[in-house]
């Protein structure tokens, strides 16, 4: 058999932000089987790929063990001759200060198949988004982009004399831009901005002056940024929405606090700000981190359950073959649903095998799940937590046989007890299981060593334990975890999950009073307001 021809793309990412990535790139991300990303990509756009993508972080990090510029290359022809499709995706546009010339020469050396697919540099891209113009008719009819990463062997004489200057990885080496373009005749009155983190929530702007931005920025982090030097700089107070209300630090005639604006071009959203790790099952966070991103969270997503088949159908399919004998049917996940309903379609059943058998569910989203199937539940408890299902029924139970599928661990002890004081036949039966999975996505990783984590939120019992279990190998030792989670607002869906979470963690800071998706949202929006 002829193997399939392998691709790479080399695509530009963009500033951060998903919204700003363009269709193709997405398109490309969505298809591909390996994933070569740099160290700047925004954990955002790794949440576009196929879960069977392959992710290998190679990005490069000042002062930090990074992957060689060889190594890279040799990634991209090893999976290419392997007939894979990679995407190498790289912040901004590939071709502006990205070092694709070697990873170009090294593909085509080995005969490799390649594309270069555009992306909006962050030159560009970041004054717009600061309300800063980068031309214009009388104070800047040229702009010059450079990089500062070597500023000794910029002609800064030259430079000096351009009406506007956007300068990338210049953040280490401010001072010595300002020393250089004093020193070759720019005034010191000259404005300067500084846009961190560009086109995602985490957007700070310093605005300054050549003679003062070094006191308003001494030891504050402002790396990665954008700088952008010129007069056009003070038109930004013209060209920003009345609505946002800022005082430059232009204006002040001695050392100021700096000047940090997120979301320019929107109002403020609750979560703005907020780092916040999504703990959910495999394949199911995907709209929760939609909600929190749309409230200005950035997101990164760790999935700390493996929802599959269960180790034999024997128990289901044997309860589905006698469906008959049961008076009452209780499913309360969607994971329990989707499972029960591909055995009952594999026995060559269909819904009308569940005439005369009531259904009850926990939760809202269950109940929507169920209507998926043409179903109507016949009871869903007020307080959508299982435990409630037992003393809110709406009949009486003794001498009922109960049919439940749930997760083949177990774990609803306490409802299975009280459904069986109150007289009921309870037959259990492993519908799914649930295991931890065996490693943590490389954003999640590297967010966690670098206490970049502001909210973990956590939707059941099992993730909290499993994240427990993953996090052994990130921490050296148990009082190391306890301090990092000291600083952490640890957020639940419902008691259960509390109960968890003081256990192992020793505090919960947010607890949904509505015990869904929906209710930890406006419980976090809640907590944000407030802290």
């Amino acid at each position: 058999m002829t193997q399939e021809k392998g691709k790479v793309y080399l695509v530009g990412a963009g500033p951060g932000d998903v919204a700003y990535l363009t269709v193709k790139a997405y398109n490309l991300l969505a298809a591909a089987q390996v994933l070569i990303y740099d160290a700047l990509v925004d954990a955002q756009l790794l949440q576009c790929v196929p879960p069977d993508c392959l992710q290998l972080d190679v990005g490069k990090r000042g002062g930090k063990p990074s992957t060689t510029q060889a190594e890279i290359n040799k990634l991209l022809v090893k999976y290419c001759q392997q007939g894979k499709q990679v995407v190498r995706l790289k912040s901004g546009d590939p071709l502006i200060f990205g070092r694709c010339t070697s990873e170009i020469e090294a593909l085509k050396a080995s005969g490799c198949d390649f594309e270069l697919v555009p992306g909006i540099s962050s030159a560009l891209a970041a004054p717009l988004l600061a309300g800063i113009p980068l031309t214009d008719p009388v104070l800047s009819r040229t702009f010059a982009v450079l990089t500062a990463h070597e500023p000794e062997v910029l002609d800064w004489e030259a430079l000096s004399r351009l009406e506007t200057l956007v300068i990338l990885m210049g953040g280490q080496h401010l001072p010595e831009i300002v020393h250089q373009l004093v020193r070759h005749g720019r005034s010191h009155l000259t404005p300067i901005a500084i846009i961190r983190w560009a086109g995602t929530p985490r957007q700070q702007i310093w605005i300054g002056q050549l003679g003062n931005i070094l006191e308003q920025t001494t030891e504050l982090s402002i790396s990665p940024a954008v700088i952008v030097i010129g007069e056009v700089v003070g038109l930004r107070k013209y060209l920003q929405p009345e609505k946002i209300d800022c005082q430059d630090s232009t204006t002040a005639q001695t050392s100021s606090p700096p000047v940090m604006l997120s979301n320019l071009f929107a109002s403020p959203q609750p979560l703005t700000g907020k780092t916040i790790l999504v703990t959910r099952s495999v394949g199911q966070a995907g709209t929760f981190s939609d909600r929190l991103i749309a409230l200005g969270a950035t997101v990164i997503e760790m999935p700390t359950l493996e929802i599959g088949p269960p180790s034999s159908w024997e128990a289901l399919d044997d309860a589905i073959a006698h469906l008959s004998d049961f008076d009452w049917l209780i499913l309360t996940s969607t994971n329990a649903i989707d499972y029960f309903f591909e055995r009952l379609i594999a026995q060559g059943k269909d819904t009308r095998a569940l005439a005369g058998i009531k259904i009850a569910v926990v939760g809202e989203k269950t109940a929507h799940c169920l209507k998926q199937h043409s179903l109507q539940a016949d009871f869903i408890p007020p307080n959508f937590v299982a435990d409630s299902l037992v003393e809110n029924f709406p009949e009486d139970l003794d001498g009922k046989k109960v049919l439940f599928p749930r997760v083949e661990s177990g774990g609803r002890e306490v409802l299975v007890k009280e459904l069986t004081l109150k007289g009921a036949k309870v037959i259990e039966v492993a519908a799914y299981q649930s295991c931890c999975p065996s490693g943590i996505p490389p954003e999640a990783k590297l967010a966690l060593q670098n206490r970049k984590i502001d909210v973990i939120t956590f939707a059941s019992s099992k993730t909290v334990q499993f994240f427990c279990q993953l996090t052994n190998n990130i921490f050296s030792s148990n009082s190391d975890v306890s301090q990092f989670l000291e600083s952490v607002c640890i957020a639940s869906i419902g008691p259960q999950t509390s109960k968890t979470c003081h256990f192992l963690f020793g505090h919960v800071d947010v607890e949904a009073e509505e015990y869904t998706l929906d209710g930890l949202t406006q419980a976090l929006i809640t907590w944000a307001t407030n802290c």
